[in-house]
């Protein structure tokens, strides 16, 4: 979300008018993210947010793009992709794959209650019942896979400490998702990075999860624990407020209870939720991309999160 290709106001006005929009009124790039390039643009007849797709291909974009339009047609509070004449929701401004979405009314809260743990919790049971029709099939691309790949090169840039570290959560990461456990835990298109920065709310009312780029078929568990891990702790410590945890668990288990399987792996879950934003925070501070506006996240933070993990594990 940081700007890495400028859009002109000639070309944010075309893509208006090709998408029945309106007249352009203001162009204004979003600082905040590192993965896309983002603008708010505004015409006479609404907010929108155009994003230009950096890493992401014209074959993986469909997923998501679908996805937003698949739950945002079932009640689900996301931005609904815009289509141009031709029914069209990949676009295209200045050579990159780009989409137009509605903006969504409110802010984030980024010293929630217990009362917006709540509320996020059981927004996201309801969003992975709602996809559960979703017919599109793609891995998590910031899944497995990718933690395998990526560690070898930022090792380089790690103490003896750290590399030690992640190189036994990422052993013990191989060895959890080889298991027949793992293959039991409920599945499906989840978010994978509903942060609170990634949620709007109106006089505390949830009005809406967006940013859905980083989506893909992955556990529902894992989902959950990206947003226990950002939502319910002390950012100081990486500790679990109780108060916030009680409350998006109960939010999520009003709409979807746990498996079994899902309370046996909660822990080893949190722990790869912790691990995958170590590796993407390292990555993307160690081996940065060149972007105006491009503001870095602190590695830091997620190691504490993953230590907390380690050495205070959470049962059900």
């Amino acid at each position: 979300m940081a700007v890495f290709t400028e859009v002109s106001e000639q070309q944010a006005s075309d893509l208006l008018t090709q998408l029945s929009l309106g007249e352009l009124v203001s162009l204004e790039g979003i600082s905040s993210g590192i993965e896309n390039t983002n603008y708010f643009l505004t015409s006479d007849q609404g907010e929108y947010v155009l994003t230009l797709f950096e890493r992401l291909t014209r074959e993986q974009l469909p997923f998501y793009l679908h996805l937003m339009k698949h739950l945002a047609d079932q009640g689900i509070a996301v931005p609904a992709p815009q289509a141009n004449a031709q029914g069209d929701i990949l676009l295209s401004v200045g050579g990159k794959p780009a989409a137009v979405v509605n903006r969504l009314a409110g802010s984030s809260q980024l010293d929630p209650s217990p009362a917006h743990c709540h509320a996020m919790g059981a927004s996201l049971a309801q969003m992975h019942l709602a996809a559960r029709s979703y017919e599109h099939q793609q891995p998590n691309l910031r899944g497995l896979a990718w933690w395998n790949q990526t560690v070898p090169a930022i090792l380089p840039f790690l103490s003896e400490s750290q590399a030690t570290t992640l190189q036994h959560e990422l052993a013990f990461q191989n060895h959890v998702q080889s298991s027949f456990a793992y293959t039991a835990l409920p599945k499906g298109a989840v978010h994978a990075d509903a942060f609170r920065n990634n949620v709007m709310f109106v006089d505390d009312q949830l009005s809406g999860v967006f940013d859905f780029y980083f989506a893909g078929v992955d556990s529902w568990l894992f989902d959950l624990g990206v947003c226990l891990n950002d939502w319910c702790i002390d950012l100081a410590s990486g500790s679990f407020h109780t108060e916030h945890l009680t409350a998006m668990l109960q939010g999520y288990e009003e709409v979807r209870p746990l498996s079994g399987a899902e309370r046996a792996l909660f822990n080893p879950m949190l722990r790869a939720a912790a691990l995958r934003f170590w590796i993407s925070r390292l990555w993307d501070f160690h081996l940065p991309r060149e972007a105006s506006l491009l503001q870095a996240h602190d590695p830091e933070h997620f190691e504490r999160v993953l230590l907390e993990r380690l050495h205070n594990p959470v049962t059900l």
